[in-house]
Order: structure tokens, then C-alpha cells, then sequence
């Protein structure tokens, strides 16, 4: 298949569910072949689709590991050997490592596209240095995230509801389930100092003007029954709805498979993108549980402004505080890596989405997928603006400090 062709890559469903999505790419090409970055990072999204464990974060965390490895061994070269043929052995060798390791269940897929990668390159000091480097440094990464906080029992930590009150967050129906996530601002960052260090200012307080706003915005466009919200505005609420590792998976792709950078730059850009969602993410819970803000559907049914006992959103709600929203801080957190490394701006690309079937939409800047974030929670009927939009803040907040501090993370232990 030549540059002009589409590719396949698998990605992740949902927080709950995991499944396979087809989607289509650009390729890139290296030398008349795929290249060593994009084959392992199909790799690395095939095992997380096929594999990976029930909790968002807990399948980013793979990804950052394993494309953090990547990066530390790609990032000098001994001299005396090739260095391509060494960059290439060395990022496969990592994502490899990582990968037999956190998901031993795929170690057969895995080592067969091992063994077809090194395959394709020359014999000799720089392979052999090159798988060396990534394995040695994979240890060390896995060996520096045990007992991190970030494997499904300890994100989903019980979390006491306190009682019902004024803005309080209560389980939501149609489920009522117990909160999710809590424990995500319990677990070790990969970069920032603490969990709370860019903790969110408040929400806006419930007798302010911004809150009333917000509440008469979510309740007249985010009803399932809304006679305002448009057909365009319900499909973009349907397209978002999905896991953000899902959604994300293919714009990354996008900017890798368009990257003029080598080895190195390809490990480093996908290795800086999780790295900082993994933190956004801990940082989210931080804020959520922080503030403990009650959900849309439970202050239209039960506040104080004019309250609609029937009132039932669009979407069902997940079961955590809305404020901040995490599809948002997930956005800006993306949003601001693919601009920093990326450019803002790239030739069209086309994305779909597995909550949409049979929709494609087409975009220019990686800005325009935070900005339909921010409207499609709302029309969802799930977060108020204001939680949108502070999301977008945080996000890019902590994106911005994982990418000041890159060097420090890449360092080679």
C-alpha cells in the first residue's frame, strides 16, 4: 500500500466496554514501508482495543508508558552505529517490552510484529544496541510506575456521597450509580508535583447569574426531548459521546502519520500526548472531588430554579461531580500538545466516531474538536458550560506543564 492508501487503526470504546473501530488515515511511508512509529503505534492501539482494562486512564497509562520508553531510548544514539537502524530497533523494542508486559495476553500478536520490525532492518551493532536500549529502558519506566494508583480497583475507589444539598453531587439516574474516578486523584503523576497543584478556582455559586445561565442553557438544549437544540447539534452531542481515548486515538495518528520528524520526534510527540493526558486526568478527579458539583439532571429535578421533577438530559450521565468535565480537560489537553508539536493548524482529515455510525466529519485545526466538546456536553445534556469550559482551562493547563518540563521527563535514567 503506497502513501495514497488508508490504513486501519484500532482503538479503544468506552470506559466500560472496550471494542475495535475502523477508521481511515493517510499513510506514511518510510523507505518504500510503513514506518517503525506507526506500525507500533497501531500495535499499541489494536492491544488496547482488544485488551485493555475497563478504566480510561488505566489504558492511557499503557500508552504513556510505553511510548515514554520509547522516547528515553530513541533520544541519543552511540556513535558507531546507524542511527535510524538504532532509533527504529530502540522504539520497538520499548513499546514491545512495555506492552508484553502490561498486556501478557497479546504477547503473541506482539511478538509476531516484533519479529516482522526487526526483520525489516539491516543485522548488525546498531539493531542489537538499539533493542537493548528500548528494553532496558522500558524496565525502567514499568519499574518506576509500580503501585502507581492507576490500575482499575484503585482509580474506582469507593467515594462516600455526602448528603443531599444545594449543589451537592447525589448518583443520577437512570442508573444511579456509585462515582467512578475518585481515585484518579489519589494516584502518582507522571510529571506534575502533586495531584492538585493547577486544582480549579470554584464553580460558579448557585445564586450567581453564570450559574443560572448555565442551568437554563443545559436544560432547554441538553433535554431528550428539546424542541431548540437542531439535528446538527444532536448529532455533534452523539458524535462526542464516546470514551476520549477513543476519539483522540486517530487525530494522533493524524499528526504522527503526517510528522516529517524520525524515530525520536515520533516517539517523543506520542509519549508527550499521553504523558500529559494521564496527568489531565488526575488532575480532573482532583478538581471533581474537590468541589463535589451536582450534575445538571439532579439540579433541574431537584433545585431551586424552577424545578422539572421529569426532566431527563439526552444522554445518560456519568456517574461522577461535573466540574470540571473530563471530555473537555481531555481536549484541551490534546488540543494544546498536537498545536505545540503539530502545528494548530493541518491539511483536512476526516474523523469518525463509533457513538455516530455513518458520520464523518472533516477538520483543519485541533481546536475545533476542544470547541465541539465544549457545545456537545451541553447538548448532551450532562455538564453546564461552565464545567466545559474549565475543562478546556485545566487541560491545557496541565499540557502546557508537562510540555515545559519535557526534558526532565525524557531524561535516561
Amino acid at each position: 500500500m503506497n502513501s495514497s492508501g488508508s490504513r486501519s487503526a484500532l482503538v479503544v470504546l468506552g470506559a466500560a466496554a472496550l471494542l475495535a473501530a475502523s477508521v481511515t488515515v493517510p499513510q506514511a511511508a518510510a523507505a518504500g514501508r510503513t514506518s517503525t512509529a506507526l506500525t507500533w503505534y497501531d500495535a499499541t492501539a489494536e492491544t488496547v482495543a482488544t485488551a485493555g482494562a475497563p478504566t480510561q486512564v488505566t489504558n492511557s497509562r499503557t500508552w504513556a508508558i510505553s511510548w515514554l520508553a520509547a522516547a528515553r531510548a530513541t533520544r541519543s544514539v552511540p556513535t558507531g552505529v546507524e542511527r535510524d537502524t538504532y532509533q527504529e530497533a530502540a522504539l520497538a523494542a520499548a513499546v514491545h517490552r512495555a506492552l508484553v508486559t502490561l498486556v501478557p495476553s497479546r504477547r503473541e500478536q506482539l511478538d509476531a510484529t516484533f519479529g516482522e520490525t526487526l526483520d525489516a532492518l539491516p543485522d548488525g551493532p546498531a539493531e542489537q544496541r538499539g533493542v537493548a536500549a528500548g528494553e532496558r529502558q522500558a524496565d525502567l519506566v514499568l519499574g518506576s510506575r509500580e503501585s502507581d494508583g492507576l490500575d482499575p480497583a484503585s482509580v474506582n475507589a469507593p467515594y462516600p456521597v455526602p448528603p443531599a444539598a444545594p449543589g451537592v453531587w447525589q448518583p443520577t439516574p437512570s442508573a444511579y450509580a456509585p462515582a467512578t474516578q475518585y481515585g484518579n486523584r489519589l494516584a502518582e503523576p507522571f510529571v506534575l508535583t502533586t495531584q492538585s497543584q493547577f486544582r480549579l478556582g470554584p464553580p460558579p455559586a448557585l445564586e450567581t447569574r453564570r450559574y443560572a445561565a448555565d442551568l437554563a442553557e443545559v436544560r432547554t438544549y441538553g433535554a431528550a426531548d428539546s424542541a431548540a437544540r437542531s439535528a446538527q447539534q444532536t448529532q455533534t452531542a452523539t458524535f462526542w459521546l464516546g470514551s476520549s481515548l477513543t476519539l483522540y486515538t486517530e487525530p494522533l495518528c493524524v499528526a504522527l502519520s503526517r510528522s516529517s520528524e524520525g524515530a525520536a520526534g515520533q516517539a517523543r510527540l506520542v509519549a508527550l500526548f499521553h504523558v500529559a493526558l494521564v496527568d489531565t486526568q488526575i488532575a480532573t478527579s482532583d478538581s471533581k472531588y474537590a468541589y463535589g458539583r451536582w450534575r445538571p439532571v439532579t439540579a433541574i429535578r431537584t433545585g431551586a430554579i424552577d424545578p422539572d421533577p421529569g426532566w431527563t438530559p439526552l444522554h445518560n450521565t456519568p456517574a461522577h461531580p461535573d466540574y470540571p468535565s473530563g471530555h473537555t480537560t481531555y481536549s484541551g489537553a490534546a488540543g494544546t500538545v498536537l498545536s505545540a508539536l503539530a502545528g494548530p493548524r493541518t491539511a483536512p482529515f476526516t474523523l469518525t466516531s463509533p457513538t455516530a455510525p455513518g458520520v464523518t466529519r472533516t477538520y483543519t485545526a485541533w481546536q475545533q474538536l476542544s470547541d465541539e466538546n465544549v457545545d456537545a456536553r451541553v447538548f448532551s445534556g450532562i455538564h453546564t458550560r461552565s464545567a466545559d469550559e474549565a475543562g478546556i482551562t485545566l487541560g491545557s493547563r496541565v499540557a502546557r506543564y508537562v510540555l515545559d518540563n519535557s526534558g526532565r521527563l525524557l531524561a535516561s535514567p
